[in-house]
């Protein structure tokens, strides 16, 4: 398995001699397998890395203390320096009225981006696998999502990597049993509580029994296909918005209404939400019907209309182009 993450690290540049990881390690069988499969490649030198650990104990379960104290005893042995930090995620998510799993994870990336900080790192590295990947896809196949959920999770995406994307849940597994690193195991995994332990524990092993044992293989196939397809429209909608801009402000961004309305719908969606994001530094919270009804306000072409998606950007048709300001 270390020579498919090795593989994998090469395949996607993930790590380039320089870089100083922090690696997120909850003791699980997937962070433990990671973090051993890491040190192990470092040692082999074809590589020049450093890294660091990050535990958050959430404290939740009980045995969570217990969990932290092996993941520190883990680095310990192995002579990696570890960073942890007990946080009341239950407490948190009343207190923001949020999911008690978004909030954890939130505060886990909040901690690996204060230990990059304070480590002079340049990467955050998460163990996230084949099987997570499935899953999520599968997730976000149920939600109704575009191209965009499809891809599922990345291995690379700005300066977060994940080794393991391309390792199944069997492989380490069997790494872990094969290398005696006894990893702790999250009995709450198994509670069928939350959207994503229900496809874990559930759908897919339905989808296995009756329809496809392959279909994690499967999936992640797609969610490959996904990627790239979604990375060329991508490519195709900057180099279109290049040829639309009017003008370009800090406050404002102008593109030619005639030019956007001979486009095709995909394009507009995309441009429009890269010019979004180009102005105020997100799309987050612009939905497909923000989308909708800026494509819509744009062909019905009158003058001095406008829309407010969200409270950071106004959208508004005058002298036969599209603003973008900045609210």
């Amino acid at each position: 398995m270390e020579e498919k993450i090795l593989n994998t690290i090469i395949k996607y540049n993930l790590i380039e001699n320089g870089d100083k990881l922090v690696v997120g390690v909850s003791g699980g069988p997937d962070s433990i397998a990671l973090l051993n499969s890491l040190i192990n490649i470092k040692q082999k030198e074809i590589i020049k890395f450093e890294i660091v650990v990050c535990h958050i104990n959430h404290m939740i379960r009980q045995e969570a203390i217990e969990e932290e104290e092996f993941v520190k005893y883990f680095c310990k042995n192995k002579n990696v320096k570890c960073y942890t930090k007990r946080v009341k995620v239950e407490q948190i998510a009343k207190i923001e009225k949020c999911g008690t799993e978004e909030t954890g994870r939130k505060e886990r990336y909040k901690f690996l981006n204060d230990i990059l900080k304070k480590t002079n790192s340049n990467k955050i590295v998460t163990a996230h696998n084949a099987n997570d990947n499935a899953e999520t896809v599968l997730m976000n196949i149920i939600r109704g999502s575009g191209i965009g959920g499809l891809k599922g999770i990345e291995i690379k995406r700005d300066n977060i990597i994940r080794p393991l994307r391309e390792c199944s849940r069997d492989e380490i597994e069997e790494y872990c049993k094969l290398n005696i690193l006894n990893p702790k195991i999250d009995k709450s995994n198994f509670e069928n509580i939350y959207t994503r332990n229900k496809i874990r524990n559930m759908l897919i092993p339905y989808i296995k029994s009756n329809f496809n044992p392959n279909i994690i293989s499967g999936i992640n196939r797609l969610s490959n296909l996904a990627t790239q397809e979604d990375e060329y429209l991508e490519k195709k909608a900057e180099e279109t918005y290049k040829t639309l801009i009017e003008e370009k402000q800090e406050t404002y961004i102008a593109l030619n209404l005639k030019k956007f309305n001979l486009l095709e719908t995909v394009i507009k969606n995309r441009i429009l939400l890269y010019t979004i994001n180009e102005l105020i530094g997100t799309k987050n919270s612009i939905e497909k019907k923000h989308i909708e009804d800026i494509i819509k306000l744009c062909s019905n072409n009158i003058g001095n209309k406008y829309l407010i998606p969200n409270k950071k950007i106004k959208i508004l048709i005058k002298n036969k182009k599209i603003f973008f300001i900045a609210n």
